[in-house]
């Protein structure tokens, strides 16, 4: 008996309906569907009685690769109407496609997720034959909102039309391939019944073609419409292709979880079926003409529930111009975007900035007028699934239930941990972990931002959320248990930082939090590669100062003395002095990131070099080689300086004459202030500093000073109040004055207003001089 292929559109409720009628009018031994084959004992588990929509999710996780996918049904889904049809006219059912998690679909997060790409050139001819906008509009236009006479026919033409002899990749073939066997194994087992093929219609001229052709010396049948034979490969029920295992070393299954009518939606960046999945169940569910009315009554309902006027006159005006636009259109009855357009023709009465939406596909772009955000929310829906109660769910979703009763976080409300001591730390830690793998409901308010602030209280609230089994159920991909999930989620993070330091230190910052500090080694192994690629010093610096910082005191999330942190550590020690030896140019502000990158390289040696294994003698020879060169920018050759003499001052020589010998007007502040920043307690303790810099600007004319001062006042900052006390009082008793130098900290008026004052002076003496009014 032959094989009947019907090739569909993903939640296609036109496509939903001829799937019906077949399967009924034929009563199939067999319903094969475009599905993942390692779900075909579950099927029971799937038709169980949930609220629709509901997706099949599928996790896989090994050394190399990490995939999630999703397998979506709603009531208007041709896979749904087949499956529940073919039940009910006692067929058996069977997915046919490979398992999710196979590397056929590594690059699939939406197994039903539209093909247009590949057939771009295509969709872009018919859509200017039709002269319609896109291929959302163009379906429903040739198949939603039309009769349905001769759909079947209709579908088949505009499929092979689709497909047409194009060429495609290594991944679809092998796909095709793997469905044809079960095709073939079917129609071997089904003998004189029919049996009912419902896949994607890019796929459907590939089966015809695939299981017309014989396989391993089997005679081959011909194809007839929409119809053809497919050869046997062994005895009745013997030939089924077995579902290629997951490899032992690899994690992961499939489990059903909630959807949500949002998820599903184009607009929202659903990558497949047609968007406004709420205006098209209607549809399916009432016609077009209901469903049109519904759309109108939905789009205004929500915009007076947000206060935006709709007048009765401009209700009027929309479905006047619907209607108007649907006749010149060639419709039948008002299509969705016939509505849509004549409610923005109505209701938008400005310019718009960018498109409107239902013109093109992909997600809302910034800029649309808000209210046409609320239509397209609209019709979006807000229908959420709900799962049968007997349906299984991953261990994760029964450990986090159990955890949060034991610690007293399953019920609604406020919440204020005190860190650092239990129970409250682990409480904490359980909330972070549900944080950081984003599960809905726990929401923290205050508490410490980047592990070195004394902040000792944490505020959270905890809440009911519709979404949190989903959540739970799909991160229940990363692990078995609350702390192994999330750990696993943090490694992903680290990958796909790749090389932003900033983003890095978040990650480390929130396995601390979460009290996964100990992170695997695979995953310290990523950071280290990570770290080892990042281009930006200032970035590293800003990291290494956190993570030492936690690594040395860190008594509130248990990081102290971490192998984690000492990784990160260590990396960013490298990766720093690697990028400090690579930087060359002339004179130039002082650039404090990188200055303060050799500060926290700096105090890495001091307090981690033993037990983090830092190499200080290499550090102080990178130092040197910088402190001498005169390619490199001042400020960085001051803090070289600095860097050798607080760590190394027995071979320093004489740091006065290094001070003279820096001492250039347009660069000494810049140079200074690397110094400063390394070095600030060996300048105030090492006799004849402050003395060589007092003479030598005392020397500068008021030009070459008023070009310093600027970087100067920067350089000296980096002395505390009571330091730069110290300095004024010491300079104060250098020319014999009484005091302690604190009103020199304190001017009347702005520092760079009295530098603008020195510099309109000295323009001023200039002028009188060349006009012979003053002596020089």
């Amino acid at each position: 008996m032959a094989a009947t292929f019907i090739g569909v559109r993903h939640h296609s409720p036109a496509c939903a309906r001829l799937v019906e009628r077949t399967i009924e009018a034929l009563r199939p031994a067999y319903v094969l569907i475009e599905g993942p084959a390692d779900m075909n004992g579950r099927l029971d588990e799937l038709l169980l009685d949930h609220e629709l929509p509901v997706a099949v999710f599928t996790s896989y996780r090994d050394e190399d690769r990490q995939h999630a996918s999703w397998v979506p049904f709603c009531g208007y889904s041709p896979e749904w109407l087949a499956l529940t049809t073919g039940r009910s006219v006692g067929a058996e059912l069977r997915f046919i496609d490979l398992p999710g998690w196979h590397p056929a679909l590594a690059g699939r997060r939406n197994r039903y997720a539209d093909a247009e790409r590949r057939y771009l050139d295509v969709i872009e001819r018919l859509c200017a034959t039709f002269a319609v906008d896109n291929i959302d509009t163009l379906w429903d236009h040739l198949f939603e909102i039309e009769p349905d006479d001769r759909l079947a026919e209709r579908l088949a033409t505009y499929f092979d039309l689709v497909r047409g002899d194009l060429d495609v990749g290594a991944e679809d073939a092998e796909r095709e391939a793997y469905m044809a066997g079960w095709i073939r194994a079917a129609v071997a087992a089904a003998g004189q019944r029919p049996v009912v093929v419902v896949t994607g219609g890019f796929h459907r001229p590939a089966l015809i073609r695939l299981t017309s052709q014989p396989e391993n010396g089997a005679p081959g049948t011909e194809a007839a419409g929409n119809e053809t034979g497919a050869a046997g490969n062994g005895e009745a029920g013997d030939g089924w292709p077995p579902v290629p295992p997951r490899p032992d070393l690899a994690t992961g299954g499939s489990y059903l979880v909630p959807y949500s009518f949002r998820r599903m939606d184009a607009f929202d960046g659903y990558q497949s079926g047609l968007p406004s999945p709420e205006y098209y169940r209607h549809l399916w569910e009432a016609g077009p003409e209901h469903a049109a009315h519904y759309l109108m009554a939905a789009v205004v309902g929500r915009l007076r529930e947000r206060r935006q006027p709709v007048s009765t006159a401009s209700l009027i005006a929309a479905r006047a111009s619907a209607e108007g636009l649907s006749r010149v259109r060639g419709h039948q009855h008002p299509a969705r975007t016939d509505v849509l357009d004549g409610l923005a023709t109505a209701l938008v009465g400005e310019a718009l900035d960018v498109p409107l939406p239902w013109a093109g596909r992909g997600t809302l772009r910034t800029g649309t007028h808000p209210v046409v955000v609320e239509m397209v929310a609209a019709l979006s829906g807000t229908r959420v699934g709900r799962l049968h109660p007997s349906t299984p769910t991953p261990p994760l979703v029964h450990e986090v239930a159990t955890e949060l009763r034991r610690q007293g976080l399953d019920q609604p409300g406020k919440l204020q941990l005190t860190l650092g001591q239990d129970p409250d730390r682990t409480r904490s830690y359980t909330l972070h972990r549900l944080r950081v793998l984003g599960i809905p409901g726990f929401v923290r308010h205050s508490g410490p931002a980047t592990g070195i602030d004394p902040v000792r209280v944490e505020d959270w609230t905890v809440r009911d959320d519709e979404t949190r089994l989903p959540a739970l159920i799909e991160a229940g991909g990363y692990g078995p248990t609350l702390i192994e999930a999330t750990g696993a989620f943090l490694g992903e993070r680290v990958v796909t930082a790749g090389g932003d330091v900033d983003q890095l230190a978040e990650v480390v910052f929130d396995a601390a939090l979460a009290g996964a500090a100990q992170l695997s080694a695979r995953v310290l192994a990523e950071v280290g590669r990570a770290i080892a690629a990042a281009p930006e010093i200032g970035a590293i610096g800003r990291m290494l100062a956190v993570m030492l910082a936690l690594w040395r005191h860190d008594r509130l999330l248990g990081t102290a003395r971490s192998d984690t942190l000492g990784v990160v550590i260590k990396a960013g020690v490298t990766r720093a002095l690697w990028l400090a030896e690579g930087i060359r140019g002339g004179a130039a502000p002082a650039d404090l990131p990188r200055i303060a990158a050799l500060v926290a390289v700096r105090d890495a040696i001091v307090h981690a070099t033993s037990a983090v294994d830092l190499d200080r003698d290499a550090a102080l020879a990178v130092a040197g080689r910088l402190a001498v060169d005169p390619e490199v920018p001042p400020d960085l050759r001051g803090a070289a300086f600095g860097f050798c003499w607080s760590l190394s001052p027995d071979d320093m020589g004489d740091p006065v004459r290094a001070v003279r010998g820096a001492f250039v007007p347009s660069s000494v502040g810049d140079w200074l202030a690397g110094l400063f920043a390394l070095a600030r307690e060996e300048v105030l303790g090492q006799q004849g500093i402050l003395e060589v810099l007092d003479d030598q600007l005392g020397a500068l004319d008021d030009r070459d000073f008023a070009v310093a001062l600027p970087a100067l006042r920067q350089a000296f900052e980096f002395f505390p109040p009571r330091e730069r006390e110290t300095i004024a009082g010491r300079l104060f008793a250098r020319r014999g004055m009484a005091g302690s130098g604190r009103g020199l900290l304190r001017l009347p008026v702005a520092a760079d207003l009295a530098a603008a004052g020195l510099a309109l002076d000295a323009r001023v003496d200039a002028a009188l001089t060349r006009e012979g009014l003053l002596t020089p």
